[in-house]
């Protein structure tokens, strides 16, 4: 029965749903993202419509415990895909085990300018310059304050206003984690994307060692009482192995709770075809091209420490989040796998990782 539900949802996303959202807008892949997302939340607003999808998409799972949190399944929706929390109350449904939003900033922004967002069929693959376009870290909670009680563990995703010169980068951030603290269950810090001036200069160990102390006393203050929200940082997969082992030095000094490798990245490797006129496009990859290097990270980080890895970056398969597990990650997440695949490629990597 659960192997013929996988099939159906399989079927339905890939010869039906999948084919209209690329057709949107006359391929316009932003267009797209905002439709299925006004669909999710439309979703999350028929409580009798999302017990029959959990129902659907139920699989038998191991909770497992990551800093202190209980995640029903190892498998997360990846931040990028829903930044303002439009779709919070529907993740559960379709299977996710925790779902990161974001990234979102101190202040609203706009993002880049369009076109920002493009899809490379031939090669799995997305290229994006959104530029953290957003409606601000307190719209966010107010949006979850709304929301009430999730059913799974929601993490958000914190990076600069782009306005915001590096330099005082320490209280943007803290702006964000003041605002959010009540409604999220963990905090991951974005000094990653490349589609923010400055921003990956973060991950240099003065800075980074600033900010992280900063974020985590902030947010032992800010408990009152209860535990503090855990601290995590996501990294970029093009850092070599030796400034990994530096932001790991810096991560585990500050006593962050984990770490979240990785985020997009400004290789061009791996894309072919009818795909290659659009690697000229600037903005960070990510989808199968990013899979062998987002898992040579991920093993480098659990050798090298002893903070748990939330594994993202080319999870296409089923087989993609074993050997992302395999290799250190406590969990994974989806993101343009979740594009191309839809809800079928959860089911499958629950009932794979289990």
């Amino acid at each position: 029965m659960a192997d013929a539900r996988t099939r159906l949802f399989d079927l339905g996303y890939r010869n039906l749903m999948r084919p209209f959202l690329f057709r949107v807008g006359d391929g316009d892949a932003e267009a797209a993202h905002h439709k299925t997302l006004k669909q999710v939340h439309a979703l999350g607003e028929q409580p009798t419509a999302l017990k029959a999808l959990a129902r659907a998409t139920q699989v038998a799972t191991t909770p497992v415990e990551v800093a202190g949190i209980v995640f029903p399944n190892r498998v997360g929706l990846a931040a990028g895909v829903d930044k303002d929390g439009v779709g919070v109350k529907a993740w559960a449904a379709l299977g996710f085990g925790h779902v990161e939003l974001g990234t979102v900033t101190a202040q609203a922004q706009p993002g880049n300018e369009l076109p920002r967002l493009f899809r490379l069929t031939e090669s799995n693959a997305i290229i994006n310059r959104m530029g953290f376009n957003n409606l601000g870290a307190q719209h966010l909670a107010d949006t979850l304050a709304l929301a009430g009680p999730i059913k799974i563990p929601v993490g958000v995703s914190i990076g600069k206003t782009k306005v915001t010169p590096v330099e005082e980068s320490v209280d943007d951030y803290l702006t964000s984690l003041r605002a959010l603290d009540d409604y999220a269950d963990y905090i991951a810090v974005n000094v990653s994307s490349p589609n923010t001036p400055g921003l990956r200069s973060l991950q240099d160990k003065e800075p980074l060692a600033e900010l992280l102390a900063e974020l985590v006393t902030t947010a032992g203050q800010l408990a009152r009482g209860r535990r503090a929200t855990p601290i995590f940082v996501k990294i970029a997969p093009d850092l070599t192995d030796e400034a990994i082992d530096d932001v790991l030095e810096v991560a585990q000094r500050a006593d962050v709770s984990g770490i979240i490798a990785t985020n997009t990245t400004l290789s061009r490797d791996g894309l072919h075809g009818a795909d290659l006129p659009l690697a000229q496009e600037v903005g960070g990859l990510s989808g199968a091209p990013l899979t062998r290097r987002a898992r040579h990270v991920v093993e480098r980080v659990a050798a090298r420490s002893e903070l748990p890895v939330i594994g993202v970056g080319g999870v296409m398969t089923a087989d993609d989040g074993k050997a992302l597990i395999e290799a250190g990650a406590s969990l994974v997440q989806v993101y343009t796998g979740f594009i191309y695949g839809g809800p079928a490629l959860v089911t499958e990597l629950n009932r794979t990782l289990g």
